[in-house]
Formats: structure tokens, sequence, C-alpha cells
């Protein structure tokens, strides 16, 4: 009598082990299958994460190629070019990229990056110049702004 309790023990434990197998086999096969998911999604936002941005940039390709095909009045073709420019800068904004403001302010090694400096009235270490635009998308700069600054007293 022993005997058959022991092998139904051991046919119970079996049973159970081939359950174990199986919901670990499946949930292998569940994380394998999400992980492959999350690796493609993780591939096609990279590849169209900028879609919508690319799209609200069209229309300035399309204004430039109008701008382009109606040169021949100057006065209009840079009138043209600088709505251009305004529309540019519109879509930038409204995608949280913002121009650093440099003239007059006090340098900022967070912000700007010195170029050269010169004798100035205005007082030591004070932006004179912008060499080049910096900007931030949202709270981070992603370009700083080149700068000439000021060294104070002129000479």
């Amino acid at each position: 009598m022993k005997k058959k309790e022991e092998n139904k023990d051991n046919e119970d434990i079996r049973k159970q082990l081939d359950e174990y197998k199986d919901i670990l086999q499946r949930l292998q096969a569940e994380f394998e299958n999400y992980r492959k998911r999350t690796e493609k999604e993780k591939e096609d936002l990279a590849t169209y994460g900028n879609k919508e941005l690319m799209i609200k940039l069209l229309p300035v390709i399309d204004n430039f190629e109008l701008a382009f095909n109606n040169q021949k009045d100057k006065e209009n073709f840079i009138k043209g070019i600088e709505l251009i420019y305004a529309q540019f800068n519109e879509i930038l904004e409204k995608e949280g990229i913002q121009k650093i403001k440099v003239l007059g302010e006090k340098f900022n090694p967070e912000l700007h990056e010195a170029l050269l400096q010169e004798n100035s009235d205005k007082p030591e270490g004070t932006v004179t110049e912008e060499l080049q635009s910096g900007y931030k998308f949202h709270d981070k700069v992603i370009r700083f702004a080149k700068v000439k600054v000021s060294k104070g007293g002129k000479k």
C-alpha cells in the first residue's frame, strides 16, 4: 500500500512539474514576443518619431519653391524669404525650440561659448556680439550661443 501511495505522490508531483514547466515555457514565449514587439516599436519610434514635425515643415519647403520660382521682383522675393523665415521659427517654437538670448546678457558658460573678447564700455563679462545663435530644446541646451564678451574698460 505504501508503494501505491508513493507512486501516486510521484505521479502527482510529475503532473505538477509538467504544469509548471508548461507555464514557464508559455511565459518565456510571451516574454520573447513582448521583447520583440517593444524592440520593433522602438525602431519605429526612431524612424517615424519626427513624422509630425516633418509634415509641419513641408509647407516651408513649398513656400521656398514658390519664392525661388518668383524671384524676378527682388523686393517681394526678400519679403517672401522673411515670411518663410518667420514661419519656420514659429514651427520650431511650437515644437519647443527657443533661441538663447545673448546681447547685453552676462556671460553664462551654461548657455554661451565665448570665442572672442573685446574692450568696450560695457561691464566685464557682458556679451557684446552674437557670432552664432544658440538654442534650447525645452530646457536643455542643444547648441551653445557663440559670442564675443566685453573685457570691460574701453581703451
